[in-house]
């Protein structure tokens, strides 16, 4: 029944190749309503009468969809912006799928706050990575009667495909006519969000799955998705490889990597969450989770590159983010993390050669990167063990 009205904020492929995608697909939404900065991308899917493209990366080969009627609106123009203003009075779900929380205050909360300031019952997904980003955002919006902030624990890989040729080599669709950009997604879509509390209400978008506390499952996917993720990718470097999927014939790094997600981030998680009587967090179900993730990460059909998974290093080997974070848990709950000292000494070399002009070697990066923080001894002592290997 066409009885809901989707809003997203963003047009990544989280957005079109996710959110818009299951809305679409759910025929439960009379509209699907789209804001996005991107004047080029905004004219050329409407030139195409609100139809577009994602790729679908399965496990046999890449599978194109067309989704259709969506309208798109750029919010930076004001006739725009009051049809996003006029879209959100009605919406009953709305996504935002933005580079991070910080775009929130580039005129999305007070879109948001003008929208539904008389609305009817609506959520809001935040599928920013923030494991606080409905909290930020409510923050920003301020609360609103009838509306509930949800937060989203989201385990789809995905890609911007821009490169000419490759998108030829891979044979996929560009987004619409005329845009030198393809999406393209894996298939998987068991997304977790915070559970609807609003009264005789039922999102239309319905393969969603609820969850009344999603922190677990945030560090699940922070400790075991991105952190072994991050140690294909930084192993991977370290011996030359280009593309993920070349991994999966590398028996080493796929036991280090299957030693590090199951024996350490895994037996470190289900001594934290076992009480919760979730499956994920018992041997088989996270022996499970592992080994689909595994598969899934080295898929050839994703076509993953090494440089992307391993960009932005400072960040990923922040103290509290998905290496060292997850050599931290570990230790706090007695597992010596030794796997997981071998990602985060490739990680380090990626770093310092990429700091060659600062003149700092792995042990000052390794250094600097600990600060003193606790078990800041024994995480160097297991990184520095492997640094010079």
């Amino acid at each position: 029944m066409l009885n809901h009205i989707f809003t997203g904020f963003g047009f990544g492929p989280i957005q079109a190749g996710l959110f818009v995608n299951e809305a679409y697909k759910s025929g439960n939404f009379s509209r699907i309503v789209i804001s996005e900065v991107d004047q080029k991308l905004v004219d050329a899917v409407r030139a195409n009468k609100g139809r577009y493209y994602i790729n679908v990366a399965k496990s046999n080969g890449i599978e194109a969809f067309k989704i259709e009627g969506i309208e798109i609106y750029n919010p930076t123009n004001a006739e725009d912006r009051k049809e996003i203003v006029k879209a959100l009075s009605q919406s009953t779900e709305i996504c935002t799928s933005l580079p991070s929380v910080n775009f929130y205050d580039k005129g999305v909360a007070e879109l948001i706050r003008e929208g539904l300031s008389n609305a009817g019952n609506a959520i809001i997904y935040t599928a920013e990575n923030n494991n606080h980003a409905a909290e930020i955002l409510e923050q920003k919006v301020g609360s609103l009667e009838n509306v509930q902030f949800l937060n989203t624990v989201i385990g789809k890989m995905s890609q911007v495909v821009t490169d000419k040729e490759e998108i030829q080599q891979k044979n996929v669709k560009t987004i619409v006519p005329g845009i030198d950009r393809a999406f393209l997604v894996e298939e998987f879509n068991k997304i977790l969000v915070t559970k609807c509390h609003l009264p005789e209400f039922t999102p239309g978008i319905r393969v969603f799955i609820e969850k009344e506390d999603l922190l677990p499952f945030e560090e699940a996917k922070l400790y075991g998705h991105n952190a072994i993720h991050a140690l294909l990718a930084y192993l991977g470097a370290q011996k030359g490889f280009k593309k993920m999927a070349d991994l999966k014939n590398d028996k080493e790094i796929m036991q280090i990597a299957r030693n590090a997600f199951i024996n350490e981030s895994g037996a470190s998680l289900i001594k934290k969450y076992a009480h919760l009587k979730d499956e994920l967090f018992t041997e088989a179900g996270y022996r499970a989770y592992a080994e689909d993730l595994l598969e899934r990460m080295t898929n050839p059909y994703l076509d993953d590159t090494i440089e992307r998974a391993a960009r932005d290093p400072e960040r990923k080997l922040g103290i509290n983010d998905r290496i060292f974070g997850t050599m931290r848990l570990a230790l706090e709950n007695g597992i010596d993390p030794e796997n997981m000292a071998k990602a985060a000494a490739a990680g380090v070399k990626y770093l310092a050669g990429l700091k060659k002009n600062d003149s700092m070697d792995g042990k000052a990066v390794l250094a600097r990167l600990l600060n003193d923080v606790n078990n800041s001894a024994k995480l160097e002592s297991l990184t520095t063990k492997y640094l010079n290997l």
